[in-house]
């Protein structure tokens, strides 16, 4: 997050709260109407479970994220629902169905937008399993369902691979992420996109999992060379066996990465 002076820190510091309203008031009124959510949420690391054959998850989360840039203000929450179901018992199948809304103010002048982003579809595969270490891919194929006229999506179809790595040694998981994306577009970004990422996971009482996570990514800017960091600390609250509840804060650690994003989601599954 960028400070520039007393001023700024109070501006911020109200759009903060403000923005944390806004997403609490956006959550409740998901759950009210869809009354399930989000998996390895709030972390943008994932892990190599799956939900086992014939078993599904539910999962909808929102973030909303900040950023304040040459006098530009732009707000962007996203919703994601995503649909598991698990094929076999090591193999999953996924679809995520995301929807943004954009603010950006800039100078008196305000614009919205806000629409379907890019559908995406995936396997999970957890090929290695042993003494609590175990390794995951997950290939996937991102559809051009949002307009990328306005900024809701790539327009071309894209491709990605991660690897997932996860070693447990209770009550503490680390989970590993590295991957690659085929980031084809419309948007003169570049194409090539590597990623990696760390989430350490402890379990500080029964149901209750503090989590981090740590990452950069390439910067689809091709003019910059400043690839973006985050860092994300939350909290996951397992009710049940069948019902997750999620919080989090991520934050920029560089100036390419948002300011910071608020996150928050629940998690169904039978």
């Amino acid at each position: 997050m960028k400070f520039q002076g007393s001023q700024s820190k109070g501006l911020k510091f109200h759009s903060f709260w403000k923005d944390s309203f806004f997403l609490i008031s956006t959550l409740v009124t998901i759950l009210l109407f869809a009354g399930n959510a989000f998996a390895s949420h709030p972390l943008i690391t994932d892990d190599t479970g799956t939900q086992g054959k014939g078993h599904v998850e539910f999962e909808v989360g929102v973030e909303h994220s900040h950023e304040k840039e040459n006098g530009v203000t732009e707000g962007t929450t996203e919703i994601v629902p995503v649909l598991a179901y698990g094929i076999t018992d090591t193999m999953d199948i996924e679809l995520c169905v995301p929807y943004q809304f954009i603010r950006v103010k800039e100078t008196g002048m305000k614009t919205t937008e806000d629409g379907l982003s890019d559908v995406e579809i995936d396997l999970k595969w957890r090929f290695y399993e042993k003494d609590g270490l175990s390794f995951a891919l997950r290939p996937l194929i991102s559809l051009p369902t949002g307009d990328h006229e306005k900024g809701l999506g790539a327009g071309k179809v894209g491709y990605s691979l991660l690897l997932f790595i996860t070693k447990e040694i209770k009550p503490l998981s680390i989970d590993v992420n590295l991957g690659y994306k085929r980031n084809e577009n419309k948007l003169d970004e570049r194409e090539d996109i590597w990623h990696a990422s760390l989430s350490p996971r402890l379990e500080v009482a029964k149901g209750i999992n503090v989590v981090a996570d740590i990452g950069m990514e390439t910067n689809p800017d091709k003019f910059s060379d400043t690839h973006p960091v985050f860092l994300l600390g939350g909290i996951i609250y397992s009710i049940s066996k069948h019902l997750d509840m999620d919080i989090g804060l991520k934050g920029g650690l560089n100036k390419p990465e948002t300011d910071y994003s608020m996150l928050a989601g629940m998690t169904f599954r039978y």
